[in-house]
Formats: C-alpha cells, structure tokens, sequence
C-alpha cells in the first residue's frame, strides 16, 4: 500500500497520492499542491492517476485539480452540492452523494457526506487504510463554519458527532491540512469534541466578534499554530470561527 501526504507550504493543505501498491492505478484525495509535484512522486512510484477525490471546493482542496486532471485524463469526483461553487477551479466529472462507492486501481472508497463547513464536504473511507476528513476534522481541531459555502454548526456537530466518531477508535484520521490522529485521540484529545461530547464543560469567557459581544464556548490551538473559537450569540446561534476574528478582553 502507498500512502502518501503531500503538504503545499503556503496553505498547510494536504494531498493524499494513495494506490494499492508500485505501479498501479493511483488517486488523490484533494489537489491542493501543484502538479508538478505531485506528478514527480506518482512517477517515482511508476503510479498512474486515475482519480481525483475533492473533499471541497476552496483552492487549498481544488485549486489544481484542473491541472492535473488535464495531464493524467484522470476522472474528478465531488459532491452534487459543490457543484455550482467550483466555477472553473475543477472539470468534475463524476458526482457523487452520501454513500457512494468509488473503485480505483483495487481500491474501493466509500464516499461520505459530512456538510457544515461547506454545504457538499466530503470525507473518504478506505477500509484498512483511513478516513480521509477534509476540512470537518484536524488533529486537535475542527473545521468552521463561516468560510465561502458553509452550512451550519448543527450540521457540523452532526458531522463529527454521528458520522466521524462513529468510526473506531484505532481508525486513523487523514485531514485536510496538517498532520494525521486516529478517531480515539481525537475524541480523547481535541478540545472542541471533548465539549460537545459532555466530558469537559464550556468556557465561560465573553468575547467580541464583529461588534457583538459573545461566548467564547471553546478557544483552542488550531492546525495552523493560530486559534480557533466555538462561539454562541446571544440569541442562541453558534459557530466555528478562526480565532483572529476574536477580540478577547482582558
């Protein structure tokens, strides 16, 4: 098995090169980092891309997928609900919905549709390999839910709550930027599941956002080494916002 993460410098993005071995058919999750990189390691591994797996529309995910696929001829699989956001960024060529089953060089993927930070996030679950978690799980952090095509915080509750931890502990946990987890770290170890999961109670901080006051609910480190915030309005709404649009006081 080749499993590979490839992680563009400027965005912490990762693209995953994944094939059953040298040789063979191969398929990236995300097409964040160029393709003359990530078309050197498929040669050294005399690999042939045939898929291309978008979790997302945003650059940092799409943004050579085009490229790439213009190159290899390979097929560019995303969500129905992405469609109308990726504009030129990606030729998709192949939708799929929640559930669906993907093959690529003996290589069979389970599609799953875990929306919040944008209305069509994708995760992918190779079994015996791991679970590919866009921009929904980080090691030690969670996606937000105020980027161009987001959903809501109760989507993305939903999403990690019963769809992501519904994996197995030992599962691994391949994200969208930055470094892999497993299922049970994350659900020891990360801060904002800790919370939702009732085992460590909420902040009790205000804060200001954009000229309102608000609750800061968690305030913890994000994948980039800034923070991030779950926050709640006064009128009960909430969301995962990056930490620098936080003014706390002091």
């Amino acid at each position: 098995m080749i499993l590979q993460r490839h992680e563009e410098p400027n965005w912490l993005s990762n693209t995953w090169l994944v094939a059953a071995g040298r040789g063979e058919d191969a398929l990236l999750v995300d097409a964040g980092i160029s393709g003359k990189t990530i078309l050197a390691a498929a040669a050294d591994q005399d690999l042939k891309i045939k898929m291309i797996l978008l979790t997302h529309h945003h650059l940092d995910h799409a943004g050579h997928a085009a490229a790439i696929a213009r190159r290899t001829g390979a097929e560019v699989v995303a969500h129905e609900a992405e469609i109308p956001l990726f504009g030129r960024v990606a030729p998709v060529t192949q939708v799929v919905g929640d559930n669906a089953r993907l093959t690529c060089g003996g290589l069979s993927i389970k599609a799953l549709h875990i929306p919040g930070h944008t209305a069509g996030q994708l995760a992918f679950h190779l079994e015996g390999v791991g679970l590919f978690t866009g921009d929904t799980l980080f090691r030690r952090s969670i996606g937000g839910t105020m980027a161009p095509g987001h959903t809501t915080f109760a989507d993305l509750r939903y999403s990690l709550l019963e769809r992501l931890l519904a994996f197995p502990d030992d599962e691994k946990v391949l994200p969208g930027h930055r470094l892999p987890s497993t299922i049970g770290e994350e659900r020891a170890k990360n801060p904002f599941l800790r919370v939702m999961l009732g085992v460590d109670p909420e902040a009790e901080e205000t804060a200001d956002l954009g000229g309102q006051e608000i609750k800061l609910v968690v305030w913890a480190r994000d994948y980039d080494g800034g923070h991030k915030a779950w926050i709640r309005r006064p009128d009960g709404s909430q969301d995962v916002v990056p930490g620098s649009r936080i003014r706390r006081r002091p």
